[in-house]
């Protein structure tokens, strides 16, 4: 990218009044500025603080496709970064970009790196995190695979399920709470057993308030309902806290078709031949055809 016309004069003219200033755009909408500078500033409809003790680390940029590197160090703040949310996960994969600023004049400002928080190191007050360059996306499969089950994700834009539908999802009070992973309820009928199974549990209200995780299993159990989570949440649920259960699916095209009656969207290939049929050979007398592929 560019450096601006006036602010490159300005590095080129000898005294410079320049600082670094950091964006920390959190997946749940949340954004944090910081600045090694000792005053705040502001700019992009945020305000950079200064008290917060983030510092910037070795910042190794390439050209063509190599993934850019840096690091972030900080203080743990109530302001704004907290143990509670590190642990918690809240800034796992939240965008971060960097800018070389002009403190008299924010406007004269260059971004250096854009990209999002990989690692995250914490301990005895402070906290380490990894910060990787928007090429490191190029690291992670893109595109259809042909295969039996179906690619997309359950109520995406491919799917076009509506998980806001009552028939879809759930919302109750938590009752009984183990290690943050398995909730029991009484009393919870109106769907079928498993309709929950490869879900999203979401959490609505609370200290886990934002966070989620899939389901893994959803079962009656000494009659009470039993919801349990393949990860515990980071964060305490307690009982009372709101929670939104909302319906899985294991994506097979019996599922798309009869759970939630879209064939029509399904994205997988549920005819495609198997690797033993691929792997077969003609034998006299014997029918290697395969038999049916759709029924």
């Amino acid at each position: 990218m560019a450096v601006d016309a006036e602010f490159l004069a300005h590095l080129q003219g000898g005294a410079t009044t320049v600082c670094r200033c950091w964006e920390v755009a959190r997946r749940d909408g949340q954004r944090f500025g910081f600045t090694d500078h000792d005053e705040d500033l502001q700019f992009e409809g945020l305000t950079f603080k200064a008290r917060s003790g983030l510092a910037p680390g070795a910042l190794q940029q390439s050209t063509g496709l190599s993934v850019d590197n840096a690091e972030a160090m900080g203080v743990l703040s109530d302001e704004a970064v907290t143990e509670a949310d590190l642990l918690a996960g809240r800034f796992d994969g939240a965008e971060v970009k960097a800018w070389l600023v002009n403190w008299g004049a924010p406007a004269q400002r260059h971004l250096q790196f854009r990209g999002s928080i990989g690692d995250i190191q914490q301990g005895k007050g402070a906290f380490q995190a990894e910060l990787r360059g928007l090429s490191d996306l190029l690291n992670q499969v893109q595109g259809r695979s042909y295969q039996k089950r179906c690619g997309a994700v359950l109520g995406d834009a491919h799917c076009g399920v509506d998980l806001g539908s009552p028939l879809r999802h759930a919302e109750r009070a938590a009752e009984e709470v183990s290690g943050n992973q398995r909730f029991a309820f009484e009393d919870f009928t109106g769907f079928d057993t498993g309709w929950f199974t490869h879900g999203r549990l979401r959490v609505l209200s609370g200290a886990a308030e934002g966070l989620s995780a899939r389901i893994k299993a959803d079962r009656f159990l000494d009659g009470q309902r039993v919801i349990e989570t393949w990860e515990a949440l980071r964060a305490e649920v307690l009982p009372g806290d709101m929670l939104r259960l909302e319906a899985g699916c294991d994506k097979s095209a019996e599922t798309c078709r009869y759970k939630f009656s879209n064939f029509a969207s399904f994205r997988g290939f549920p005819h495609i031949p198997g690797e033993d049929w691929l792997l077969s050979y003609p034998v006299q007398g014997k029918n290697t055809s395969g038999g049916k592929m759709a029924r």
